[in-house]
């Protein structure tokens, strides 16, 4: 088969197998797990596939293809749209992350039973979409993309989320879907106003992002378009202020949602910064770089000292979320190789690892029913492998050597200590309150006299099991061996305009 079109299957298996799922009846909930999990082990297949057999020695895009959808159209010009899909090495690892994600997130999703076609379905054409930004080589359909991976969470957390009792009020599941999606919409009207202006200023009849890529755009534009992009896809990224909607989108969604949600989904929004902002308008993003690290950083020190404020476990981790992305701003804001190959290493360490957080306090919560800290102690000695598993997902968090969470933290401390060595002592205060809180978490909950209100609890799941140990292979091999992320990150990181 021609590599592009296995490249496009990665997104035609999700779209097909959520029409085959529609025609299955709803009382054959297991016949529709067994599809489900089938697509997600084939999507798990095909990018790892794709991470192997791309040429980092080569760079640039591979897996081309390009299927023509609107040509001659008058306002276009005679290019027009094109379904244009290919990776290189920054999009290549995060479709690998995409893959292992969303198989994880179907073997967690197996005791879900309120309209678990439905469910499925939703799930299906959410990672039709991540796939398609990841591999979209056309503006237009990077946002079509864009959006079809955005809307279904507001059915997917409205429908089967969970709502937080704070005591004096509480946070429904509803509530989290509509703050997200408020506040993702608005963030995609700024990038959709970015995309016309950029189609309008090229003046080349086409959306093709190579092709917009050779355009000389003058320096006001760039300073004054720049910020569409940032801002647009920094609010799904979790951009300082307008974070607010990722912890509360977090804890309010299911398991497998949160998974991809925080591991998958925040990536689409640094992502979007680096494949247009960056790419397109050098000078721009070197004139608000400054911008963008005093708003990384404040997320990543105010995501921390959040995290370290909270009771519930799913809070805890829904602020991390907002810390360690706050990390990926502050290595693009660099804007020299290292910190940029931080980034990039950050968005997947932090994809794995929050999915096996989110994972294990799904573990928890379907036998507990509650998330509260301070309730919980010595869990360790009825769940060991249940604690085992949540504690590599801390240590990876607060970047400990040999897991995932090191060699990207490195990475953007090294690059942040080149250009701005002030906010790199920051980056590092920030990663010693994740010590605090991740470490005083383990001990509270998992470790300690066994609180007898708890010694009814069994070990997970053998799916749970499952899913664990593949996102903590995943942690322990870039740990280990960054290599074969390394090689493939840093050729294109230095083809980007502006990096040096």
């Amino acid at each position: 088969m021609d590599s592009g079109w296995l490249l496009f299957a990665t997104i035609a298996v999700p779209l097909t197998t959520a029409l085959i799922i529609m025609a299955i009846p709803s009382t054959y909930k297991q016949q529709v797990r067994w599809v489900a999990t089938a697509a997600g082990f084939t999507m798990f297949v095909l990018s790892v596939i794709f991470f192997v057999l791309y040429n980092y020695k080569e760079g640039g895009l591979q897996f081309d293809l390009r299927l023509p959808w609107l040509e001659n159209v008058a306002f276009l010009g005679k290019d027009g749209i094109t379904l244009h899909l290919a990776v290189d090495g920054i999009s290549v690892p995060l479709v690998l992350l995409t893959g292992i994600v969303i198989f994880c997130g179907c073997l967690i999703s197996w005791n879900i039973k309120y309209r678990n076609k439905d469910f499925f379905i939703l799930l299906m054409l959410l990672v039709s979409g991540v796939f398609g930004v990841f591999q979209a080589a056309d503006l237009f359909f990077l946002f079509f993309f864009y959006e079809l991976a955005v809307l279904p969470m507001y059915l997917l957390i409205g429908v089967w989320g969970s709502s937080t009792d704070f005591g004096t009020y509480v946070r429904t599941n509803g509530y989290g879907a509509m703050k997200l999606t408020l506040y993702l919409v608005a963030g995609s009207a700024l990038v959709f106003i970015g995309i016309l202006a950029t189609f309008v200023e090229a003046g080349r009849g086409t959306f093709d992002l190579p092709v917009l890529g050779q355009v000389t755009y003058s320096e006001t534009f760039q300073k004054t378009f720049y910020p569409f992009f940032m801002l647009g896809f920094g609010v799904l990224a979790g951009l300082w202020p307008f974070h607010t909607w990722s912890p509360d989108g977090h804890v309010a969604a299911p398991t497998a949602v949160s998974m991809l949600h925080a591991g998958v989904l925040m990536k689409l929004g640094a992502y979007g910064i680096i494949r247009v902002g960056m790419s397109l308008f050098p000078e721009g993003a070197e004139f608000w770089a400054p911008a963008l690290l005093v708003l990384g950083t404040t997320g990543a020190l105010y995501g921390a000292i959040s995290a370290m404020a909270q009771r519930d476990l799913k809070y805890v981790v829904g602020y991390s979320s907002v810390s360690h992305m706050g990390y990926v701003l502050m290595g693009l804001a660099t804007l020299n190789p290292i910190g940029v190959n931080g980034a990039v290493l950050q968005m997947f360490a932090h994809g794995v690892m929050t999915a096996l957080f989110f994972a294990m306090v799904g573990a928890i919560y379907d036998q507990a029913r509650v998330r509260e800290i301070w309730t919980f102690g010595g869990l360790s000695q009825r769940m060991p492998r249940f604690v085992a598993f949540f504690a590599i997902a801390g240590l990876s968090s607060l970047g400990l050597p040999g897991l995932a969470g090191f060699i990207a933290e490195f990475n953007i401390f090294a690059g942040l200590f080149k250009t701005y060595p002030v906010f790199g002592a920051l980056g590092i205060l920030t990663a010693a309150i994740t010590a605090v809180y991740i470490l005083r978490l383990l001990a509270a909950a998992f470790f300690g006299p066994l609180n007898e209100k708890w010694a009814h609890l069994k070990e997970m799941r053998l799916l749970e099991q499952v899913a664990g140990a593949i996102l903590i292979v995943f942690i322990v091999f870039m740990g280990v061996w960054p290599a074969p992320f390394v090689d493939r990150i840093a050729q294109s990181v230095l083809a980007l305009p502006g990096i040096g």
